[in-house]
């Protein structure tokens, strides 16, 4: 039995939509692979991976949001997770992306994060959104760039994430908007 938590999204190319189990393959290959998880929580085995899953699955029941597994219409491959993600103490609303190496360069995170963006600033009503990033993690910050985010701030994770800094990228929801609408 599979239960829908959230809503489904389409872009041009893509569809986004809550984790379902059926996802645990193309999770465990992202974040199984060295550097594709290297900035999102570092490699883990399947057991682990599935336990990540399943936590961002839980933030649909728990607050109403998480990330949205992204799928390629063309072919029904898993792409990789976006959208937004706000666990206990985390230091703002972000909006996270991680996509399997075998979809990068091809925009896919831009083209998921931009849909993914519009739904959180519409509906969850956020007034700044955040994108947590590594400061080595320059493919990241290309993406925030091309979303039109910029660095606001340094700052840290919550445990166990807590001992390195990171650069907090966004922008509120207003820029957001007005980008939108330059774009339209």
């Amino acid at each position: 039995m599979t239960v829908v938590l959230g809503p489904t999204l389409e872009t041009e190319r893509l569809i986004l939509r809550p984790p379902v189990a059926a996802d645990l393959d193309g999770w465990a290959q992202l974040m199984g692979d060295p550097e594709a998880a290297r900035f999102i929580g570092g490699r883990m085995a399947r057991s682990p991976a599935w336990r990540m899953m399943a936590a961002v699955t839980g933030s649909w029941a728990l607050q109403g949001f998480g990330m949205f597994s992204v799928v390629e219409k063309a072919s029904g491959r898993w792409v990789g997770r976006v959208g937004p993600w706000r666990p206990e103490a985390w230091p703002g609303g972000e909006l996270a992306w991680g996509l399997h190496p075998a979809f990068h360069g091809k925009g896919y995170a831009v083209e998921a994060a931009g849909a993914a963006m519009d739904w959180t600033v519409d509906h969850l009503g956020w007034d700044e959104v955040i994108h947590s990033i590594d400061p080595e993690n320059h493919a990241s910050k290309r993406v925030a760039e091309r979303l039109g985010s910029r660095l606001l701030r340094m700052g840290r994770l919550p445990e166990p994430y807590h001992e390195k800094t990171l650069e907090l990228w966004g922008q509120s929801a207003d820029a957001w908007r007005a980008r939108r609408a330059r774009h339209t």
